[in-house]
């Protein structure tokens, strides 16, 4: 068990949790920066968690649920208010309505996290500061303390499994619920670099065309909240198929960091979708999420059929030369 001690003390208000763990801080910062490994130890053995944002910064913000047996979900988020690399970061946590927003009826807690290098590998220091002593209380009684206990022996699985973060690893489409579908993929580049590729229309045409034979004719990109973005592909000539593009508007946007917008096909009926781009810097490059919300499971899965992450890989793996 990774945890070496849990000191309670009422008249500081705090919970401070220490581990240790037999990895470098780097890889270990990883596992809390990633949504796909953070949510493999953040819940309970039996309530597995899953994060829908989660930004890293600070100023940033992080969404996420906990899934029960009976399959009754229990909102959470994290609102960042420092970040060190691979040193410390601190948050507020939170409990959250099922639309990600903080739920004031209940308590919050500051929580920090301090990493720091060993002989062995790496020491965490996790230390939750309550508002009152009735806080403290609740969240005890509600189990907090184990909780932490827990997270830190599924974390200690994740580092082994994960041990080896693959870079070269596609483009990967994961399901987080009957409306939202999560895409990854590490590019090769700094978080910077990145975000100025998908925001410079001379960058975006030299990648964003996803299999061959395909050009992106046309390509506005907002600045601002509330701009309209537009994107037109055309096909080779002779090809026989016909050219397609999709539009939106910005909806929030933190850079180089995190952006939402919506997106609806040109000239269709089809349903508006919410994208969410979140950069990460991971090792060797930066982790590149985005999280995309359908209307329903059905178009979902129509969209997913169309081969739409084969393409996305296309373009990705064009992007990482270019980086």
């Amino acid at each position: 068990m990774p945890v070496t001690s849990v000191l309670k003390d009422a008249e500081t208000l705090t919970l401070t949790v220490h581990a240790e763990f037999p990895v470098p801080v780097e890889r270990l910062w990883q596992a809390y920066l990633d949504p796909r490994q953070i949510e493999k130890f953040w819940g309970p053995p039996d309530y597995p968690a899953t994060f829908t944002r989660h930004d890293g910064c600070a100023n940033g913000f992080s969404h996420y649920y906990m899934t029960s047996p009976e399959g009754e979900t229990f909102h959470g988020y994290w609102q960042w208010s420092e970040l060190l690399e691979h040193r410390f970061f601190e948050v507020i946590d939170g409990f959250a309505t099922a639309e990600g927003e903080p739920n004031r009826q209940l308590p919050t807690t500051r929580v920090s996290f301090a990493f720091r290098p060993w002989e062995e590998g790496s020491k965490l220091t996790v230390t939750s500061h309550f508002n009152s002593v009735e806080d403290l209380e609740q969240l005890l009684e509600m189990g907090m303390d184990e909780g932490l206990r827990l997270a830190m022996g599924q974390l200690d699985q994740v580092l082994v499994d994960l041990g080896d973060v693959a870079l070269a690893r596609p483009t990967e489409a994961q399901l987080l619920s009957d409306t939202k579908v999560r895409i990854s993929r590490v590019i090769r580049g700094s978080r910077e670099q990145v975000w100025h590729a998908y925001h410079d229309p001379q960058m975006l045409r030299r990648w964003m065309f996803g299999p061959d034979g395909w050009r992106l004719t046309e390509c506005a990109v907002g600045s601002e909240v509330g701009q309209e973005h537009r994107s037109w592909w055309e096909p080779q000539a002779g090809s026989g198929q016909e050219g397609f593009g999709f539009c939106g508007r910005i909806l929030a946007r933190q850079a180089p960091v995190y952006e939402r917008t919506t997106e609806q096909m040109i000239g269709t009926d089809s349903p508006v979708t919410v994208n969410e781009l979140t950069l990460t810097p991971a090792p060797g490059g930066t982790l590149l999420t985005l999280v995309i919300t359908y209307p329903d499971a059905h178009t979902r899965d129509s969209i997913l059929g169309t081969g739409m992450t084969d393409g996305m890989e296309a373009s990705y793996a064009r992007l990482d030369s270019l980086l």
